[in-house]
């Protein structure tokens, strides 16, 4: 049996589209009148109108507990952790001494990182600190705005400075420099008031072997505490991190050797196993020589 909508034929359902977008019998457009339509308009203008009031309001609110110099929440970074420079993909430093290319741009990283640590900009920008004592600079209920910070001067690095140096941090003649940094955590104490400094050493026992002698610069690896605490980017504008170079004088060639540095320091914990940057870094070092 064929049904009534069977029977309808293409320009019936063509004329019930159109009185269903525009009935001019009712002034319906799509089954409402114009005023039922601003209604439905009005309803959600004034929804969405709320929504967003509310959501600003929140925002609002929730930057009036915010500083612009110090993070609400530090839990996160209550260790601070080691990194390299020259920084290179999986920290891994090679030095092929037959292609030049392949440790220039090694040298060009560094002169690059090392530039502020210039002696004339340090002069300018920084103060002679007290060695020994942590350099505080409290508000006192007035915003001690910008704080000082304490000169790190790039012949503090010895052979590893880079100035007059025709073998390039080392790089040219098979004992390259890798400079050793600790990453910055607001108003951390490091050390709690004792010398801390930077040690390195071969991971395994053929690394050990392999990784041959090497130089600290500064002597012993030590970091003053008279460049701590730190204040903040916005607060300490001109804060140079102190640096520890390490000059690996004999590593024996064409063997990957794997190379860990921690930090000593009493507050600094260095064996946590869910965080293997945590007061620590390692890195592997490769000399290939032909």
């Amino acid at each position: 049996m064929v049904t009534e909508k069977e029977k309808k034929t293409r320009g019936q359902v063509l004329e019930e589209w159109k009185e269903f977008v525009w009935n001019p019998r009712t002034r319906e457009f799509m089954g409402r009148t114009g005023t039922s339509w601003a209604f439905i308009l009005l309803f959600y203008l004034v929804f969405y109108a709320f929504l967003t009031a509310l959501f600003t309001l929140t925002m609002w609110v929730m930057l009036q507990t915010l500083s612009d110099h110090i993070p609400t929440y530090q839990d996160q970074l209550a260790t601070p952790g080691l990194m390299i420079r020259p920084k290179t993909e999986n920290l891994e430093v090679l030095v092929n001494l037959s292609d030049s290319q392949s440790w220039k741009k090694h040298v060009e990283i560094l002169d690059k990182f090392l530039e502020p640590y210039n002696d004339s900009i340090q002069a300018q920008k920084n103060d002679v600190c007290r060695p020994g004592h942590y350099y505080e600079q409290p508000d006192n209920g007035v915003l001690n705005y910008p704080k000082r910070a304490c000169q790190f001067n790039r012949t503090q690095l010895g052979d590893c400075s880079g100035l007059s140096d025709p073998t390039h941090y080392g790089y040219s003649t098979g004992q390259p420099c890798v400079f050793i940094k600790m990453n910055r955590v607001i108003n951390f104490y490091a050390g709690a008031n004792q010398t801390m400094n930077v040690t390195c050493v071969g991971k395994r026992n053929e690394d050990a072997q392999n990784l041959g002698d090497f130089a600290m610069f500064p002597a012993n690896g030590n970091i003053d505490l008279m460049y701590y605490p730190y204040y903040g980017k916005k607060f300490h504008v001109n804060y140079t991190q102190p640096l520890v170079a390490v000059k690996f004088m004999n590593v024996t060639p064409n063997v990957e050797v794997n190379v860990e540095c921690r930090i000593n320091a009493v507050n600094i914990a260095t064996d946590d196993e869910r965080d293997k940057f945590a007061g620590r870094v390692a890195f592997k070092l490769r000399i290939v020589k032909i």
